[in-house]
């Protein structure tokens, strides 16, 4: 290799990955490299650059706990998450959005009609609709993963030194025998994302704000359709048309409606709601 140049240096990189030919995998890595390489070439990185990027990284990695995945929130910020979840919406399916940096996988199950809202001030609004699949057929047992902000704009797991319970506004719920899922909680405020690391200092340098609309987090499953992590948005909030992770999707924002003729809906709750908000959610069959 002692002839390699500037030029060359990309296909000698390459060759010295023995992966499978034709792999997805030597698709993902060859192609990374190439990229990475034409990037460097074109600007001309200098020595002080390419070590800033690399002590960028490093930071994220620093800050990083299994309640903080700061490259998580590097990948919103960039646009690089929405433009995953865009690519792997199925046909038919409700879209994807931001997974976010504060998802755990371990969220207590909750019974239908409970109030996730752990006695916090706030407007209290009924989430209810359905999961079908996307012949609108219902999807008895999926299973609704849920986490939120507080009325303030914090989730509960950013204030742990202050008492706060992480597992507090999160929820796993399994849809009755008609594809239902209901719950109270309280409505969440717009938050900036983490702004006390490199994403924040990212953000800064590029004179942007960290502002995300109001919205609630979900993971939906079900037996033989494809998962979709997505996100509920609701209609007149601030900061719908510049969201700083680009979440927001037209199919995702939903009406708030006042509470009233709950009797129909025929709904045990724990807690009697100030609003209503319906969001129906399509699943797309595996493969």
């Amino acid at each position: 290799m002692r002839d390699i140049n500037e030029f060359t240096i990309t296909d000698a990189v390459k060759k010295t990955f023995k992966t499978e030919e034709g792999s997805r995998f030597e698709q993902l890595l060859h192609s990374f490299i190439e990229h990475v390489h034409d990037y460097t070439r074109e600007n001309q990185v200098t020595h002080e650059e390419w070590m800033e990027v690399l002590m960028f990284l490093y930071d994220c990695g620093q800050i990083s706990t299994p309640e903080r995945h700061e490259f998580i929130l590097l990948s919103d910020v960039i646009g690089w998450s929405a433009l995953v979840d865009m690519i792997n919406t199925r046909g038919g399916a409700t879209e994807g959005s931001n997974l976010g940096p504060f998802y755990l996988d371990n969220a207590p199950r909750k019974t239908l009609g409970a109030d996730l809202s752990d006695g916090r001030e706030g407007v209290c609004v009924l989430v209810h609709g359905t999961v079908t699949d996307s012949l609108h057929n219902p999807l008895p047992g999926a299973i609704v993963d849920t986490w939120q902000a507080d009325a303030a704009g914090t989730y509960p797991i950013q204030e742990q030194d202050q008492g706060q319970d992480k597992m507090d506004l999160r929820g796993v719920f399994e849809a009755d025998e008609n594809g239902r899922y209901y719950y109270t909680t309280v409505l969440p405020k717009p938050y900036t994302v983490p702004y006390d690391g490199p994403v924040g200092r990212l953000l800064r340098a590029g004179n942007r704000h960290a502002w995300r609309p109001a919205h609630l987090h979900y993971i939906v499953r079900s037996p033989g359709m494809s998962s979709i992590t997505t996100e509920i948005f609701f209609e007149n909030m601030e900061y719908l048309d510049n969201d700083a992770v680009f979440g927001v999707r037209k199919s995702l924002i939903a009406k708030m409606k006042p509470a009233k003729d709950l009797d129909a809906l025929g709904y045990e709750l724990s807690k009697k709601p100030d609003a209503i908000c319906e969001f129906n959610f399509v699943l797309a069959p595996e493969g």
